[in-house]
């Protein structure tokens, strides 16, 4: 195992300004508790890789309540689910328009279909939404393309959060088809895709929505 694999990803900052809004605390109250100073406490929220020391850590999971490993981020290379669920989480419906503001900068789903022989399956593709509208690229002749001849697929997108035992899933359903017309290439290549899986994947699936629904779950206490 690679030492990128093992460590795994962290969202620092995202988990701090979480526990601290939790609590009601402006950024003002927790720096002084942490005795750290409030520009450096803005800039940990705001940094998409910052690596503070143990030391600030330990500091500010002190001031926030929680844990180091809850605010770093431990077991992310773990699948989701390894912990117990949290005290007290709250799980609620979202909304169309809430969906579709977690799905809006796309990044990687689940296209889910029948295949022939074997029955559901959920492939993970790179996507991003062409408004309304999810786009994702594939290779010819795969079991993808031949999955996309039913009447009707589903695209499952979610993130989860192990630390903070939280979490969201966006489910939309409708109908696939690969893009064919020039100018409608032209613009879905315009998009950005690019798969993580790499080689040659020069086919752009469209799938329009007929129905989005979500859920998420929050810790209330």
């Amino acid at each position: 195992m690679s030492a990128s694999i093992a460590s795994g990803g962290t969202d620092i900052g995202r988990r701090i300004r979480e526990q601290r809004e939790r609590l009601g605390l402006s950024r003002a109250e927790t720096a002084e508790r942490a005795g750290v100073a409030p520009d450096y406490l803005a800039y940990l929220e705001t940094c998409p890789d910052c690596s503070p020391t143990q030391a600030t850590l330990i500091r500010l999971a002190g001031a926030l309540g929680t844990s180091v490993g809850a605010l770093s981020g431990a077991g992310l290379n773990l699948p989701p689910g390894q912990r117990g669920p949290d005290a007290s989480p709250a799980l609620a419906k979202l909304t169309a328009d809430e969906c579709r503001a977690l799905i809006a900068h796309g990044g990687v789903g689940r296209v889910l279909f029948v295949e022939a022989g074997r029955g559901p399956v959920a492939v993970p593709v790179n996507y991003r939404m062409d408004g309304p509208d999810v786009v994702f690229r594939t290779a010819y002749g795969t079991r993808l393309t031949d999955g996309l001849q039913q009447a009707s697929v589903s695209f499952d997108i979610d993130q989860f959060d192990e630390a903070l035992a939280e979490g969201w899933s966006v489910l939309l359903t409708g109908t696939a088809s690969v893009v064919s017309e020039p100018d409608e290439i032209l613009r879905v290549r315009s998009l950005g895709i690019e798969p993580w899986a790499g080689g040659d994947r020069q086919v752009y699936v469209r799938l329009r929505v007929h129905q989005i629904t979500g859920r998420v779950i929050r810790v209330t206490g």
